[in-house]
């Protein structure tokens, strides 16, 4: 059943744009996208290659400058007009974004107690505090027996454990995936999804992902459809299905 929209909502874009160069060679990556995502929802994005989808999630994950519009996070408006309202992205980030990529991109010199502590001591945490966060997140996601394992010992499903681990280190309410099940199989695909719908309820956060992953499109609450960087509107696991035909 799909978490319905109440409350305020965790992600609220207002007009956003974003264009690359000028005259001749302007590109258009994002037209006017207004998006609403409240908390305990998980929401896909969709497109093809080149409809502004990491462009979007970029930008929401306060990576990327937008060209226009206005944007609030967790009940703090960011951005407003093009301009951000923080001098500090570092760590508005740090405080209110976690982030899981398709290649859980773990630091391959730290085993995966410090793949996820290292978040939190780049936030201020000292080590003794932040490898007692990292251990716990891990054992929550079944897989501290794991804790000492350097990255190349773990298997994909592990890897990407730790991975939404690390993206929950600062207790984030906003969670960007950026492909988190395409180098995953069916059913470790599953497992993850899974997870973090279980972490969407139970920490009150919200969960936009990009993804091509057909096998996953059933475990979203919402999906919207990107094309030429407009946001075409709220579409159906039917009408995908019926596309990717």
């Amino acid at each position: 059943m799909a978490t319905p929209s109440t409350g305020t909502p965790l992600v609220r874009l207002d007009r956003i744009s974003k264009h690359f160069g000028e005259g001749e060679t302007r590109v258009d990556a994002l037209r006017e996208v207004s998006l609403e995502v409240f908390p305990r929802q998980v929401v896909a994005l969709l497109g093809p290659s080149g409809s502004g989808k990491t462009t979007l999630l970029n930008i929401i994950g306060c990576i990327l400058d937008p060209s226009s519009g206005s944007m609030e996070l967790d009940g703090e408006w960011v951005l407003r007009d093009g301009r951000w309202l923080r001098g500090d992205l570092r760590r508005l980030r740090l405080d209110k974004i976690g982030f899981i990529f398709q290649f859980h991109n773990l630091l391959p010199f730290l085993d995966a107690t410090d793949n996820v502590a290292v978040v939190l001591q780049l936030a201020g945490a000292d080590i003794a505090t932040a490898r007692k966060r990292a251990g716990d997140l891990l054992d929550y996601l079944e897989v501290g027996h794991r804790r000492h394992a350097m990255p190349a010992k773990l298997s994909g499903g592990e890897a990407q454990r730790v991975a939404i681990a690390r993206a929950l280190a600062n207790s984030p309410r906003i969670i960007l995936a950026d492909e988190p099940t395409a180098a995953l199989d069916s059913k470790r695909a599953g497992i993850v999804m899974d997870l973090l719908r279980k972490l969407a309820v139970e920490h009150d956060a919200a969960i936009i992902a990009v993804t091509h992953d057909e096998k996953i499109f059933d475990r979203f609450d919402h999906i919207f459809q990107l094309r030429d960087g407009r946001l075409d509107g709220h579409t159906t696991l039917h009408a995908v299905a019926a596309e990717t035909r």
